[in-house]
């Protein structure tokens, strides 16, 4: 509602606004004034001035940014292939900083040089090849670098050796939560569809397939540090975007075919709150929640509870209504935690047991499939 309001404030001052102006022109009926809207001296210097004015804006204000927002940006990879990538945006940046401070400065000192005077034509050529080489080429040449080096850094970053020791993992994406289904000790994940969606089977595992037998399904991801990770992305409805930020990890989850990306962690969740930075940044947070809280509390609400990082899976595609809340917690243990948090995992096959020898308060007919499924496997 306050919204509403606002917007209707706003227009209604750009009409009075609009109404002003005009009363303003009724106001110059009969005066002397120049109505040939043809500019002046006078106007093109005030406008070469103002061209001087805005340059020195956007170099304010992106110098300001730099230093007010700068902090904000991700900061230490937790991924091998996380360098390549920081590298990769931090020459892109440089270069556009560079190409960005030339043009903009002769743009707009040139805009002043040559502003319109009386009497007065700029010199200017009708064509130079040799300029038009130049400007050509060099970007060109630059871009062509970009695309090299990024297509090389790709390559490497996704590249995945069939041969290659690695622990298959299958991300599941729907509205509004993630699952993560673990290969077992086969290593291959069983075959999925989600016709087989029912129950305990929450992602549509074929649950007759052998290699299904040993796939463990849970909603919150561990991963062993200095192991590659090879994950594997279904989504059960509408397009989402597998997104781990500290990874340096993005990839589509499109509904009916698989999606792939691979990556080694190098920091423990553990490690990485006591980098440094993090540690600075914990506290700048928990001491604005802090903050904060005094005000709640005062208003008889519930305090904030004290942040802890952890590394985060979450969705970067606009899903629909609860796509802000889509995320799933990550952590990252030793290999030695690794084992020992997933062997106390319940598989699926024995999960749907359980859920079916569990007596239902009423008998529906539904788990007609799955039960025959089960039974077969026996």
């Amino acid at each position: 509602m306050t919204s509403l309001l606002v917007i209707i404030v706003l227009a209604l001052l750009a009409v009075a606004l609009w109404q002003l102006t005009k009363i303003f022109d009724l106001t110059q009926v009969g005066s002397n004034s120049d109505s040939s809207e043809v500019a002046t001296d006078n106007d093109n210097n005030v406008q070469g001035y103002l061209m001087f004015g805005f340059l020195a804006f956007i170099y304010i204000f992106s110098i300001y940014g730099f230093f007010a927002w700068g902090p904000l940006v991700l900061h230490t990879s937790a991924s091998a292939h996380g360098e390549q990538v920081d590298y990769l945006m931090n020459i892109t940046w440089i270069l556009i900083f560079i190409v960005q401070a030339i043009t903009q400065v002769l743009l707009h000192y040139f805009a002043f040089k040559y502003r319109g005077k009386k009497d007065q034509k700029a010199l200017y050529f009708a064509d130079n090849n040799k300029l038009e080489a130049i400007w050509s080429v060099i970007p060109a040449v630059v871009l062509a670098g970009l695309i090299l080096y990024g297509l090389y850094a790709w390559n490497n970053i996704m590249f995945v050796d069939e041969d290659e020791d690695t622990i298959v993992i299958e991300l599941y994406a729907q509205q509004f939560n993630w699952k993560a289904r673990y290969s077992g000790e086969d290593n291959v994940l069983g075959k999925a569809n989600v016709r087989f969606i029912e129950g305990a089977n929450a992602v549509g595992v074929d649950l007759s397939d052998p290699y299904s037998q040993d796939d463990i399904l849970v909603t919150e991801l561990h991963i062993p540090k200095g192991k590659k990770i090879h994950f594997k992305m279904r989504s059960q409805d509408v397009l989402h975007s597998a997104y781990m930020p500290h990874f340096r990890a993005q990839m589509n989850c499109v509904p009916g075919m698989v999606t792939e990306f691979a990556f080694e962690p190098v920091y423990t969740t553990v490690e990485y709150r006591e980098l440094p930075y993090m540690v600075e940044k914990v506290a700048n947070i928990n001491a604005l929640r802090a903050k904060k809280s005094v005000g709640l509390v005062a208003k008889g609400e519930a305090a904030l509870d004290p942040y802890t990082f952890d590394y985060l899976l979450l969705c970067n595609k606009i899903c629909g209504t609860s796509h802000y809340n889509m995320q799933m917690k990550i952590i990252v243990d030793t290999p030695e935690d690794y084992k020992a948090w997933l062997k106390e995992k319940a598989t699926i096959v024995n999960e749907v047991k359980a859920a079916l020898a569990t007596p239902a308060p009423v008998d529906t007919g539904a788990s007609t499939d799955t039960a025959a499924a089960v039974t077969a496997m026996k």
